[in-house]
This record gives structure tokens, sequence and C-alpha cells, in this order.
């Protein structure tokens, strides 16, 4: 078994997650070693929340889960690479189906795709 270098990264490293069918990149997260034993042990991508400093299981909320298909570890063992089936759709906690839905055209940035879901009515802010 693979041993991630936790202690490199002070703790948390980051988890780079990405659509298993399209390639698509879907969202950049963080985990630490109980994250990673979660994700393992449950086959749903589990993540450390440096916000609220807590466990966070993607789309314990919104029900968009993340399964994962395939991990990958970095050659320094301190970025992985979740491969995964995006379940409902979306990823981002806005609504969309990646957190990378904004380009930089001639210095602005533009919102390219449309949301999957109301982030308001999912989270009922």
């Amino acid at each position: 078994m693979v041993s991630l270098d936790f202690e490199k990264t002070k703790g948390l490293i980051p988890a780079i997650v990405q659509d298993a069918r399209s390639g698509e990149v879907l969202m950049l997260a963080y985990i630490n070693r109980e994250a990673w034993e979660a994700t393992l042990e449950t086959g749903k991508a589990t993540y450390w929340s440096r916000s609220r400093q807590k466990l966070w299981v993607k789309g314990e909320t919104s029900g968009h889960l993340q399964i994962i298909k395939e991990i990958r570890v970095d050659c320094d063992n301190d970025t992985v690479l979740f491969r995964v089936e995006q379940i409902g759709g979306a990823a981002c906690h806005t609504g969309h189906r990646s957190c990378f839905h904004q380009t930089v055209e001639d210095g602005e940035v533009r919102i390219t795709e449309r949301p999957v879901f109301d982030p308001e009515v999912v989270y009922k802010k």
C-alpha cells in the first residue's frame, strides 16, 4: 500500500478530482490522513474542509456524491488524483458541473457554463 506523505505538506495534500469517463477536471480539494482512510474504506470521495475544519463527504448535503473509480498518486506521494463517477451532474457548490467553469479571455473572467442546480434551493441558504 502506498504511504502518502502528509508530513511534507503539514497534514493536507491536494486531491485533484476528474470525471472518470470524460476526463474533465471537476475540482480540487484537500485530504488529510483521516479523509484518505475514509475514502479508501467507503469508496466515496471524502475531503478535509479547511473552512469548517472537519471531514466532508462530497455530496452528503446536496446528494451529488463522488464515487471513486480509480485513485492515482503522484511520484512524490503528496498529491492524489481521484477519478470519479459524479452523481447528480455537478461537483461545484455553485451548482456548476465543474469548479473550473470560468475562463480568462482578454484579461476578463467569463463564466463558460450554466449551473446544473440552484445552490440556494439545494443548500437552503
